[in-house]
Parts: C-alpha cells; structure tokens; sequence
C-alpha cells in the first residue's frame, strides 16, 4: 500500500518483492542462472523512481477528484513497479549501445558481467561475454516487467486495465523508436540541413523522453484510477511539456554534471555523441570553421578533460546553455498551465506540482 508520503518506498517494495522471487527461482537452474538474475536485480536496483511515481501521481489525481482518498491498491502499485522495472531493462541497453563505463556510480551491467567472465577464468572474449549478457538481462528485465504489470491488473475491473495495458504497449513502442532515432541522429545529421537539427533533437526528445518518462506514466495511473476524456487530456498537456523539460535537464547535466552526484564522468554524452538541443543551438552560433571542430570532437569517446571543457566553454559562450535554460523554463510554465482548471485533486495537483520541479530542477 502506499501512502502520498512514501510512494518511493512503496514502489522499490514492490519491485523488491518481485524480484527476491525470481531471484529464487532463478537459483533452481544452478550458478549461471543466479549470476544472470542477479545481474537483473542489480539493474532494478537504485533510481529516483521518477516514473513509477508519476503513475500513481496520475491515479491519485484521477482518485482524489471522485472523492476519494484512499491508499494506491495493487493495480496501480504494480503498473508503477513495473514501469520502474522497464526503466532498467531500457538502461541496461543504452549503456551497451553508448559504450558506457558505469551507472549510478557503479560499473554499467556489461561491464559488471565482463569483469565476472574474467574473474571466474572463464573461456573467450570477456567483452563479448558482457555485451551479450547484458542484451539478454535487459531482455529479461523486460519479460519481468510485464509480469509485474498482468500480476497487478489480474485485480483491476477489467475495462480499466485494458485502458491501462493500451497505454502501457505504447509506452513500449514509442520509447523503443525513440531510441533508434537517437541513434540515428548520430550518424543522420551530416545529411540534414543545421536549421533542422533542433527540430530533429526535440523529436528524439519527445519520443525517447517525454511521453516515456511523465506522459505515459501518468496516463498509465489515470487509466487504472477510471480517468474520463477531459482528466486524461488535461494530464497529457501537463505530462508532455514537463517530459521535454525533464529531458532537456538531462542534456544539460549530460555535458555539465557533476560525477559525484549523476553516477557518469561530467562531458559524458560529448563523447556519446549526443546530438541533443544543446549541440544543436551550439552550432547554430558558431562560424562554419568553428562548427566543424565542434563536430569532430563530439563523439570522440577518448576526449580528455581539457577537451571537455573547451567544448564546455563552447557552448556556454554560444549562448546555447541560456537558450536550453529558457527553453526548460518555457515548456515548465506550459506544462503548470494544463493543471490550471483541470478537474483532479487538488491535494494530487500539489504533488504533481512537487514532481514537476523535481524532474525540472535537478543535479541528477
């Protein structure tokens, strides 16, 4: 059960539950078999659970406008464990696809699966080894999610958990896209015009972002709460501005972050290669000479402390930190708007305004 002032510790419960579980059950098929859920446990393990708490943020929205008041039951509680376990199967598999050393501080699954391959003397290529587990641990943190998920409507009225697994399968297809054109757009600009590399950023932005991270979720926990047309709508004006916001943050703190607070070396998505909102107005700003130095050094995935930072003054110097700074404040004001009138709870438009700035102004 969850009560407003713990929804963090309610959702790390249920994922616990869950997981311990599998764990278990993972140990009948030998040693091999508990490394890899132990793997996937670890992965689920940590985060702010930004989105399991949008879920029940929606719920409760939707709740307390009946009149009701009530502690979040076991469909919303799973939907929002599930979306939390989801989130480490996609983690899981963008630290393989950017090459990333560590997460949360800690070394990322296929590095922690490849330091386990050498450790046990094991035979092969222990690169290989962690670049293939950690596909299949993702995999399985999938699978996982969606049982978390059917455990937790089995108990809904059934209209109200079809609404809620429609949501749910969309969530899934459009963060999945959102990934590919992420990657996409690191190879793909050099053929696009630089006017549309903004536009081609907040695109990757709103998919790979937004709509995975507030919209859905909220609309997720709507659903299972009996949202009507006017509530779902109003939470999707609110959700989608405060998602780019959210991601907007993230690309800031992915070149500006401090180690000691995101978990990942400060200029990491610089040599990622991220070709974010932040790169794009850079380059907007600079002399074609300029710009192309810009565009040999982001991505390098050996770029040195000294080449961060130049890069850092680039872009501070550009006016493109100012201009995202703006662009985050714009679409958190939008986003404050939707909830003005809207027919939620009132106790639950505090909270949603609570995550907001949470999701907004941020160091992690």
């Amino acid at each position: 059960m969850s009560t407003p002032g713990e929804p963090i510790e309610a959702i790390s419960q249920r994922v616990d539950t869950f997981v311990t579980a599998q764990r278990a059950s993972a140990a009948d098929a030998g040693s091999d078999a508990a490394l890899f859920a132990d793997a996937a446990a670890d992965a689920a393990t940590g985060g702010k659970r930004l989105r399991g708490r949008f879920c029940l943020a929606g719920w409760r929205a939707v709740e307390e406008a009946s009149g009701t008041a009530a502690d979040a039951p076991g469909p919303v509680l799973s939907a929002a464990a599930a979306l939390e376990v989801f989130h480490a199967a996609a983690l899981v598999h963008d630290d393989l696809i950017d090459n990333s050393d560590t997460r949360r501080g800690r070394p990322a699954t296929h590095r922690a699966l490849e330091a386990r391959h050498r450790s046990a003397g094991w035979h092969g290529d222990a690169e290989a080894f962690g670049r293939s587990g950690a596909i299949l641990v993702g995999d399985l943190l999938v699978a996982w999610s969606d049982d978390i998920l059917e455990e937790g409507l089995a108990e809904a009225p059934s209209a109200r958990a079809a609404a809620a697994r429609r949501q749910y399968a969309l969530m899934r297809r459009e963060v999945t896209l959102g990934q590919f054109l992420d990657i996409a757009e690191e190879s793909a600009f050099v053929t696009e015009p630089d006017e549309r590399h903004a536009e081609r950023a907040l695109r990757v932005a709103s998919y790979k972002s937004a709509r995975y991270s507030v919209q859905q979720p909220l609309a997720i926990g709507a659903a299972l709460a009996g949202a009507d047309d006017a509530q779902a709508a109003a939470l999707a004006a609110f959700g989608h501005p405060l998602g780019m916001a959210f991601q907007l943050r993230d690309d800031v703190l992915g070149v500006f972050g401090d180690e000691r607070a995101t978990g990942k070396p400060s200029g990491d998505d610089l040599r990622e290669g991220k070709r974010t909102v932040l790169i794009a107005y850079t380059r907007e700003a600079l002399a074609p000479t300029a710009r192309r130095i810009v565009d040999e050094l982001v991505g390098d995935p050996q770029l040195d402390a000294d080449q961060v930072a130049s890069l850092q003054r680039t872009i501070v110097d550009s006016g493109a930190l100012d201009r995202v700074e703006r662009l985050i404040a714009d679409y958190a004001h939008e986003a404050d708007r939707a909830l003005s009138g809207a027919r939620l709870g009132n106790a639950a438009v505090g909270e949603l305004r609570d995550l907001a700035h949470a999701a907004t102004v941020r160091t992690t």
